[in-house]
């Protein structure tokens, strides 16, 4: 495993543009405003030749009473307790405060290497006075960082790589499956993915809003290894009313478009509402396996006939994505995890298939002798052939005489001809049409 690099400091110092910096992405929203950053954001670093996994925590103030703040510590706990080695971010500006002080007692009790971090020295050449308070916190050579220009990380990095424990840095055998959990806020969707986590790595809360991030956890188990992608929930735009909202939409949207399955979470004691099919949409618009999980289940008063009537209703609410399977889990009681597990599986493998050109026009001569192609004033639609463009989704190309005839009902009766085929379930399945004259041009 890569070692942990821990990112610790009190709110506002500049943890999450250090964390930005050294990864070379924005990955964590940065804002001027204390606790912006709630969860543990992990990225990978790499500093000559050596990797590590770099992990940015919320803002930690140990002596408030705050139910949020007391989550946000106990997440910032998790991460000094697992990390190698400790980044502690202080900001020349205000000085060594006496919140400062309390984290320095709090990291030196915990054992860990720790290098000393005063982040915002943004004029270049010799330490200004005030740099010098920071020897007070007994943490050893404190190191002048500007991570908003990049000064000194070199320096900073070096340290920490000398603090590092020697191994070997060994990756996950086998391909690695991303999966995004989207839906609308308050869904479950950090309690979901805590529940396969076996562990409380995003914070939970009533309050709509709670998480920020696009936070990435990679799980081992019997049936592989996954990166969860924990999101902040999509709401209307018109209702996004500040910019921190705004990015964790973007983040949101953004872990849509690197992940190969999206699981679309929907409230089972509240049901389908329109934001649940625009969230859809975007997983859909992706090209993305899609699966539709109806979380809460166990919240829900049912007799026999509950399922089958919901599932019907979800099945009307997205006839435009009718590939998309639909199951009812709990994430309280971890109900049908194991099949969801599969359908993951099955997603990425069906968005990523490949089908031969052969194979292909051997389906198509026989959906075409079956249902004759369409006709327009005396004229028939002729398919020559067909090929696949591309994978996730999987794109056909379709050949033929004249496009305006590929009437949309004939295009759907061969991609289900395709999908039956070849096993194209939980993925969209985008079909081109090009006329064989245009080839020639």
């Amino acid at each position: 495993m890569k070692p942990i690099v821990a990112i610790v400091g009190r709110p506002n110092v500049g943890k999450s543009t250090l964390f930005n910096k050294i990864v070379g992405r924005r990955l964590s929203i940065v804002e001027d405003t204390p606790g912006v950053t709630r969860d543990r954001i992990f990225g990978d670093g790499e500093w000559c030749g050596r990797t590590f996994s770099l992990v940015d925590t919320g803002g930690l103030e140990p002596a408030s009473k705050d139910v949020l703040l007391s989550q946000m510590r106990e997440q910032v706990q998790i991460a000094i307790d697992s990390a190698s080695a400790i980044i502690f971010v202080t900001d020349l500006r205000s000085g060594v405060t006496a919140t400062d002080q309390e984290v320095a007692q709090l990291l030196q009790k915990s054992g860990r290497p720790v290098v000393l971090c005063v982040n915002k020295c943004d004029s270049v050449g010799e330490p200004p006075a005030e740099f010098y308070e920071f020897y007070n916190l007994g943490l050893g050579d404190p190191v002048m960082v500007s991570s908003v220009h990049g000064h000194g990380t070199g320096d900073l990095l070096d340290r920490v790589l000398e603090s590092l424990p020697q191994g070997e840095e060994e990756e996950p055998e086998g391909e690695v499956i991303k999966v995004a959990v989207i839906g609308k806020p308050n869904v479950g969707k950090s309690s979901l993915v805590n529940r396969v986590a076996g562990e409380n790595r995003c914070i939970v809360s009533d309050m709509a809003g709670t998480t920020r991030d696009a936070v990435d956890m990679t799980i081992e188990n019997p049936h592989g290894t996954f990166t969860f992608i924990d999101t902040a929930g999509l709401r209307k735009k018109s209702k996004v009313e500040d910019s921190i909202e705004y990015y964790s939409n973007l983040r949101a949207e953004m872990a849509v478009e690197r992940a190969d399955v999206c699981l679309i979470l929907i409230d089972g004691t509240v049901g389908f509402t329109e934001q649940d099919s625009k969230v859809a949409g975007i997983a859909h618009e992706a090209g993305k396996g899609c699966i539709v999980c109806v979380n809460k289940w166990d919240a829900v008063e049912k007799d026999g006939k509950t399922m089958d009537q919901m599932r019907l209703k979800l099945a009307e609410d997205f006839s435009f994505m009718s590939y998309a399977p639909i199951i009812f889990i709990s994430a309280k009681t971890g109900q049908r995890l194991d099949r969801m597990f599969e359908l993951i599986k099955l997603a990425a493998m069906s968005n990523a298939m490949r089908v031969t050109t052969g194979a292909l026009n051997d389906v198509l001569a026989q959906a075409t002798a079956r249902v004759q192609p369409p006709t327009d004033k005396g004229r028939r639609l002729k398919i020559y052939y067909m090929t696949q463009a591309s994978t996730k989704p999987p794109t056909f190309v379709c050949f033929v005489n004249d496009h305006e005839l590929f009437h949309f009902s004939y295009q759907r009766y061969i991609v289900n001809r395709i999908r039956e085929t070849f096993g194209l379930d939980c993925t969209p399945v985008r079909l081109m049409i090009r006329d064989k004259k245009s080839e020639k041009d």
